[in-house]
């Protein structure tokens, strides 16, 4: 199973090495990053930079794509959404963690899903493009998944391998990773987080794209 993560400059790191973790962990899967270029491509915080094996000329089907957010890219590249348009329809399962499913709502992936998710401050972005916001951490469209923000890849990889390879595949790759949140503090949404703290967020959000 050919899996291509899509690269491009000011990706979110852990969209991408959180899918990317859990993915190869199953057994038959050949994962490629791939960018508008072969080559490094920088994250959002400027400091780790991953590397592209494939530019997109030189992957025109995949059998999944996941494509990861970012808190500084809030217009989607018309390249790289053309090679959606243009990959999408050759996929088995079409993945976007947080905003990068703003990248599948321009390049047609989500016509006629229902709902759909994202980072929740970016709620408004799905809405806007006619498409409803689901709170949830993983919403299933067909053969389309998105996922909640940053973290909420992990839960999308497994998803896709319960899909995929079975319960017990995934359940094995879980428990490989250790994967058994516990966090410290019981803030990772808007619902739970103190109201100071939700407004601190969303203020850092709104600038990004202001």
């Amino acid at each position: 199973m050919k899996v291509a993560h899509l690269l491009y400059p000011g990706f979110t790191a852990i969209d991408v090495v959180g899918t990317f973790q859990v993915l190869v962990a199953a057994p038959g899967i050949e994962s490629v990053f791939v960018a508008a270029e072969a080559g490094a491509v920088v994250d959002d915080t400027g400091l780790c930079a991953l590397r592209a094996s494939a530019g997109i000329a030189d992957v025109a089907s995949a059998d999944v794509v996941v494509v990861p957010g970012s808190d500084r890219v809030c217009d989607p590249d018309a390249t790289l959404v053309e090679w959606l348009r243009v990959v999408h329809p050759t996929t088995t399962w079409t993945l976007s963690v947080g905003t990068g499913s703003s990248y599948l709502a321009a390049s047609g992936a989500l016509a006629g899903a229902t709902a759909a998710t994202t980072h929740w401050a970016s709620a408004q972005r799905l809405t806007d493009a006619g498409i409803t916001y689901c709170e949830r951490r993983v919403v299933r469209a067909g053969k389309v998944l998105t996922s909640a923000g940053a973290s909420a890849g992990i839960d999308l990889a497994l998803t896709l391998l319960g899909l995929s390879h079975g319960p017990a595949v995934a359940q094995t790759v879980q428990l490989a990773l250790e994967y058994d949140p516990q966090p410290p503090y019981d803030a990772g949404s808007p619902a739970k987080a103190p109201a100071e703290i939700g407004e601190i967020v969303s203020s850092y959000y709104a600038q990004r794209c202001s």
